[in-house]
């Protein structure tokens, strides 16, 4: 989750909001990798999950990460709850989900070694205290009692506000992990077709990236339980927006739909107030009731911005939303099949004559269908996994086009990266599929087996 946004002036003008947006546009030369993992901590011997305070627990986490490994602190209201070192952050999601907000880097071998490095931090001071953290779409048998809220004003607002908008908004919060990665374009036209094609392709990245089979201690009936919740989350805020499809898409509609989505807070000398279903055009007039006669700054709307959940978001880059968390492999094959896709004009053009002739109803289906069966969807005559193979080897060549070489030059590319992509298309089989087999198996239906399997 987004930590506060700081600098910028005031807002002046709407012009300005599509403005901010339009200043991410970068020379391909200047296109960098951002990628975004969480995960779930635990104690090993109870396999309950962290509090925020104790001798294990996610203040402990946190101080051992900064205490060992040179992390500089950051608070909020007198409490640790995230880091910075090197570009990169290290923050909680609601329910103690530590996640790593990487650095923007320049291929795919320098983010996975940050992936890599910062996992051997993390079970470092995990294993010295006693606690292990695991890569899963969902908390596998965890109940919403059993989650702490991390002391957030921030999270206390939203979890308020989530019980009353939609049905399933406390568990994204409390309970769901995700992999993203935030990628750039280098125009309004590049930004289009990169978002269109993030839209329509992000169900392929969840049937992949399916990882939340279990909830509450059994199956619950989804390859990806965390994608089912976001289906049932907030209307105003999330969904695969048809509107990006429609001609005269761009920055400025963009703004106009941003305009449009309620408000949570304004975040003022360290403390978020209460804006909850207020209007951001109210506040560009100066009539917010939050706080009467004040305009917005640019860091307000920033923030803003990442009050937004689409299954992909436009910011000053581009936000991939659809993949559950998962094993170390996939954290490294995400970016690999979204760079592969957009970062070479060749693939991109491929990627869009893959779903050209798709209506909205189409793509929704295909998001729907993707959670419930992932690689095993089809929807109409489209089957998820042909889909699925055609994207991992259009993924494959815009990473040979790149050519990005690895290790010294002693690998030429980035394109291994998609292996366990490649794994699962022939098989006909994702993550869900295999933990499914286990549980049904040889953990004789006890989903708490996945600990001792399946932990970093």
């Amino acid at each position: 989750m987004s930590i506060p946004q700081t600098g910028g002036g005031p807002v002046e003008s709407q012009d300005q909001l599509a403005e901010y947006l339009a200043a991410g546009c970068k020379p391909k030369d200047a296109w960098r990798i951002g990628t975004e993992h969480e995960k779930f901590g635990y104690c090993k011997d109870t396999l309950k999950p962290l509090p925020y305070e104790g001798e294990r627990s996610i203040h402990a986490m946190l101080s051992g990460l900064r205490d060992e490994f040179n992390w500089a602190p950051v608070h909020e209201g007198g409490k640790l709850i995230g880091l910075e070192k090197d570009g990169a952050n290290i923050s909680l999601e609601p329910g103690g989900q530590l996640e790593l907000s990487g650095a923007p880097l320049e291929t795919i071998h320098e983010t996975c070694d940050e992936v890599n490095d910062h996992l051997a931090q993390v079970k470092a001071v995990a294993d010295r205290i006693g606690v292990g953290f695991i890569g899963l779409g969902a908390a596998p048998h965890w109940t919403h009692d059993e989650m702490p809220l991390m002391p957030k004003g921030r999270y206390k607002l939203m979890d308020g506000y989530m019980q009353k908008v939609g049905e399933l908004g406390t568990q994204m919060m409390r309970r769901t992990c995700t992999v993203q990665v935030n990628l750039d374009f280098a125009s309004e036209e590049d930004m289009i077709q990169k978002l269109r094609v993030a839209l329509a392709l992000q169900p392929v990245a969840t049937a992949l990236f399916a990882n939340s089979p279990f909830f509450e201690g059994k199956p619950n009936g989804h390859k990806s339980w965390r994608s089912r919740i976001w289906r049932d989350l907030d209307a105003d805020r999330t969904g695969m927006l048809p509107f990006v499809f429609e001609d005269g898409f761009g920055f400025e509609r963009w703004v106009d739909y941003a305009l449009d989505v309620p408000m949570y807070f304004v975040y003022r000398d360290g403390t978020y107030i209460d804006a909850l279903g207020q209007s951001f055009r109210d506040f560009l007039k100066g009539d917010l009731p939050a706080l009467p006669g004040e305009k917005p700054t640019m860091s307000d709307w920033a923030d803003h911005l990442t009050t937004i959940f689409p299954e992909a978001r436009l910011k000053k880059f581009i936000e991939m939303r659809g993949a559950d968390g998962g094993p170390w492999r996939r954290l490294c094959a995400l970016p690999a099949f979204w760079v592969g896709l957009t970062y070479d004009q060749s693939a991109l053009d491929a990627a869009t004559d893959l779903f050209r002739e798709w209506d909205a109803e189409t793509r929704d289906a295909l998001r729907v269908a993707a959670s419930v069966d992932g690689l095993q969807a089809k929807v109409g005559g489209i089957s998820m996994l042909d889909l699925a193979r055609s994207c991992v080897e259009i993924a494959e060549a815009g990473l040979k086009a790149r050519a990005r070489p690895g290790a010294g030059g002693m690998i030429p590319d980035e394109s291994h990266f998609l292996n366990a992509l490649r794994e699962s298309v022939d098989a006909g089989a994702g993550p869900a599929d295999d933990l499914l087999a286990r549980y049904h198996g040889d953990w004789s239906e006890d989903v708490t087996k996945v600990f001792a399997e399946y932990a970093y």
